[in-house]
């Protein structure tokens, strides 16, 4: 799994692994991510089958994501993440 940092948004790369290790370490990456960080895109490719992004976009379930987008890119998922200290309320 590779990782890009910026202030806020963070790119996790998860080409080359399989649909649990790549579940583990991003359940993991999510319970460990710095407080300031709104969004992570999670790039899980489309070209060589669907497992991954359907782990992502389905099965991924985490106390730190507020929501899911999909983007324009099929291979890419941006996941919204809860800030620390702010409600979210279901409307």
């Amino acid at each position: 799994m590779r990782v890009e940092k910026g202030k806020d948004v963070v790119k996790v790369d998860l080409h080359g692994l399989t649909v649990a290790d790549a579940k583990y370490r991003l359940e993991h990456f999510l319970s460990n991510l710095p407080a300031g960080v709104k969004e992570v895109y999670v790039i899980h490719g489309c070209n060589h089958g669907q497992a991954l992004r359907d782990m992502v976009r389905y099965k991924l379930k985490h106390p730190r994501i507020a929501s899911k987008l999909l983007t324009l890119n099929p291979g890419e998922t941006r996941l919204i993440i809860k800030q620390a200290g702010i409600r979210q309320t279901k409307k």
